[in-house]
């Protein structure tokens, strides 16, 4: 199934294995995770859609005005029809378990979906996210499986603000786990463990 509304690379899934969403960060595109995903998940069904606006060449998921300055309109905008999305792979594939998992800007649009559809994601894993806002409470998070990893010197993504969204998954309910290391940006090694952790480890 090609979606008609994002640019992806996609894989259908093999028996009733779970879908994979991945989401590229700033500058990437459909394929900076397809390739981790399917080693993430081997049997599962891969979707990894490219962004859909241009910031100086480089494609995002929706429109900043600045430096962790979102456009909110734009956001909600890209909120409704990323899940949209996910729900018509749902649709085409049901009854299985749906995986999102994104880095940066990626991590962003997966968060902002996440705290709209909550009933959309099964277990998330969120690379160095920036909520640069205050979410409401989301009670369908409840039982949900969250990983949030982070650079505890991050230029990009203030440390306050990732304790701010660990704190916040937390009182929703959600089953949190993090993975933080003392550097900045760069996704490390053992945030990759801890996102294989996230998608294979038993619930519970």
């Amino acid at each position: 199934m090609q979606s008609s509304t994002y640019h992806a690379l996609t894989k259908d899934p093999e028996g009733d294995a779970p879908l994979v969403f991945a989401f590229h960060g700033t500058g990437g595109d459909e394929t900076q995770f397809f390739g981790l995903a399917q080693e993430l998940v081997p049997h599962g069904g891969v979707i990894s859609p490219r962004g859909d606006v241009l910031e100086n060449g480089a494609a995002r998921f929706f429109h900043r005005t600045g430096e962790g300055v979102y456009d909110m309109e734009d956001l909600a905008r890209a909120t409704d029809k990323m899940a949209a999305l996910v729900d018509d792979w749902k649709d085409q594939f049901p009854n299985r378990e749906v995986y999102g998992f994104g880095y940066s800007n990626g991590a962003n649009i997966l968060a902002s979906v996440m705290m709209a559809r909550p009933d959309l994601f099964d277990r998330v894993g969120m690379l160095h996210p920036l909520i640069p806002w205050s979410p409401n409470e989301v009670a369908g998070l409840a039982g949900r499986s969250v990983l949030i990893t982070a650079g505890q010197h991050d230029p990009i993504c203030p440390w306050p603000m990732t304790e701010e969204l660990v704190a916040w998954a937390s009182a929703q309910g959600a089953c949190v786990s993090t993975s933080f290391h003392a550097g900045g940006h760069e996704i490390r090694r053992e945030e990759l463990a801890a996102l294989a952790a996230q998608f294979t480890t038993a619930p519970g």
